[in-house]
């Protein structure tokens, strides 16, 4: 096609999409705008600052473009600070998963070539039997909450506010090429080793802009305004937070970083420091629900975005009992992460909240620029009769572009020019995608499809459930059989007889079939979770094979 290409004027500036433009306006529009973590409270100004001193100190260290930083921190003032001044430099930074094993955080490292480690204290003892196994590596800074510092048996380069106080208050961030690698951290599959995923400035920016003009300009998803004040609930390590710090230092909003993730503590924050949005998986959100400090507190200003999993009804109506808004997001790792939020129209907003609670569940809408298709198994499109189900696939700017040194699994992830992103979705005639299951977790019986995730919202509804999962397990007649592990609620008893009772009654409402009743219901004290607090059903097939 013979498009006509823009002529630039001598001297024209070709603005690049950087992080470091991201900085520009909260510091105009809230230039007294508040971070807070711990005993830290400063502005916009002052983190503008701090971030230059913290380029400082990093190229004193020896860090240049293209060399990878990496952080094993909680969620902190000094993340919010690293997320900016590494990439700005030109440098990567590397999101450390510290819920890994040790092992699998070895890995990782060795696999990003690190060459400078942010280290909290908290996380000294994995470091320390790893400094070995970390050739590319020249230097590590130590955090630290206020306390006197632990004492590291390996050569430091100092603790970090220290460093930040000797260091100078301004740096020239230089341009570059937008398409710079800016970001990288590991997401865990079903097999092998943790796979390496990477973002670029251009793909941060793109990303940043479009969550912000969905949580703030759209009236259907009031999640982040400027006047809002944002707490995460998703670890910094985890897809940026899915994102959100960039967003809130964009719109400059107030930013409280809890640090190590405690139920009750949350509560105070929220109650004491006027938070009004978070963010996290269904699991963490449920912990602050059953917290102490949640039954004496009003949570009704708590705007609460979740996803990494489904929520299930029971926890949703929860969180609406208790008068949050709650809205669901989708995204996956090599996505950035965002591609969906639930969205409602001036009409469903004037619903009464139980007429809404399935339209919140519900995986949303997709974002500006996001390309979303739901593909069968034959790759035709799929009806938008909210029944039929395929794939997610989609195309937008800020997708990853393949996985680190492995081409060949990249290649696997966009087979035909579409990111696959493994799940299995519905969409109804008004473009509202419901993510149906993951295909390695939807249940083959007989020919028929079982969604594990609808058992698990239907099981969750039981008063005595505090927690379920459920997988397939082999059957010699029916090639597979759902089963479900069952946590009671606490003080509670339950057994299988109950469930399957409680199940007839959505047989009998047509929500689902009676061969999709589990025959195997197990009662257990815990089901594993992942590093980010999702169900593991990896873990628990593994502790399940051999049983059939």
């Amino acid at each position: 096609m013979n498009t006509r290409i823009i002529e630039s004027a001598p001297g024209a500036y070709q603005y690049p999409l950087l992080i470091k433009q991201l900085l520009l306006s909260g510091q105009r529009y809230a230039p007294g705008g508040e971070i807070v973590s711990g005993a830290h409270r400063y502005d916009y100004r002052q983190l503008s600052q701090r971030i230059a001193r913290l380029a400082n100190v990093l190229t004193e260290a020896g860090i240049g473009a293209g060399d990878t930083v990496a952080v094993l921190d909680w969620d902190s003032h000094r993340y919010l600070e690293a997320y900016f001044a590494v990439p700005m430099i030109g440098a990567v930074l590397h999101h450390v998963n510290v819920r890994l094993s040790i092992d699998q955080i070895g890995y990782t490292m060795q696999h990003a070539e690190d060459k400078l480690v942010l280290v909290h204290d908290d996380f000294l003892p994995i470091v320390e039997q790893l400094v070995d196994q970390l050739p590319t590596v020249q230097g590590y800074i130590q955090l630290n909450d206020g306390e006197a510092s632990g004492r590291a048996t390996f050569e430091t380069l100092g603790e970090y506010e220290v460093l930040l106080a000797a260091a100078e208050v301004s740096y020239d961030f230089p341009d570059f090429d937008e398409n710079s690698v800016a970001t990288t951290f590991y997401t865990t599959g079903t097999t092998g080793n943790p796979k390496g995923v990477y973002f670029s400035h251009r793909q941060l920016v793109l990303h940043t802009l479009a969550t912000a003009t969905t949580l703030a300009a759209f009236d259907g998803v009031p999640l982040l305004r400027s006047e809002d004040v944002y707490m995460p609930m998703t670890p910094m390590f985890h897809v940026h937070a899915w994102g959100i710090p960039y967003v809130a230092t964009l719109l400059g909003v107030k930013q409280v970083y809890p640090g190590r993730y405690e139920p009750n503590r949350l509560v105070r924050l929220y109650r004491e420091e006027g938070v009004t949005f978070s963010h996290g998986v269904p699991t963490v959100l449920q912990m602050i629900l059953n917290s102490e400090e949640a039954e004496s507190t009003d949570l009704s200003r708590w705007k609460l975005m979740t996803g990494g999993a489904a929520p299930t009804e029971a926890l949703v109506r929860k969180m609406s009992e208790r008068g949050i808004r709650f809205y669901t997001g989708y995204g996956m790792s090599e996505t950035c992460p965002i591609l969906t939020i639930s969205h409602l129209s001036p009409a469903q907003a004037q619903l009464s909240m139980e007429e809404q609670i399935a339209l919140r569940m519900r995986t949303g809408v997709p974002l500006p620029l996001v390309e979303l298709r739901l593909m069968d198994d034959v790759g035709n499109p799929v009806a938008a009769d909210d029944l039929s189900v395929g794939e997610v696939q989609v195309r937008t700017p800020w997708l990853t572009q393949g996985y680190l040194r492995e081409p060949e699994k990249g290649a696997e992830l966009w087979q035909g020019g579409w990111l696959h992103t493994g799940d299995v979705a519905s969409i109804n005639a008004d473009g509202v995608i419901q993510i149906r299951d993951r295909m390695k977790d939807v249940i083959k019986t007989g020919g028929e499809w079982i969604s594990s995730l609808l058992l698990e919202s239907l099981i969750s509804k039981h008063p005595a459930v505090a927690n379920v999962a459920v997988v397939g397990v082999p059957d010699p007649r029916w090639d597979e059989r759902p089963l479900a592990m069952i946590v009671p609620a606490e003080g509670a008893e339950v057994d299988a007889d109950q469930i399957k009772a409680h199940l007839m009654q959505y047989v009998d409402s047509g929500q689902i079939n009676k061969w999709a009743i589990p025959e195997q219901i197990r009662v257990v004290d815990s089901i594993p979770v992942t590093s980010v607090g999702k169900l593991d059903k990896k873990r628990i097939r593994a502790q399940l094979a051999g049983q059939f």
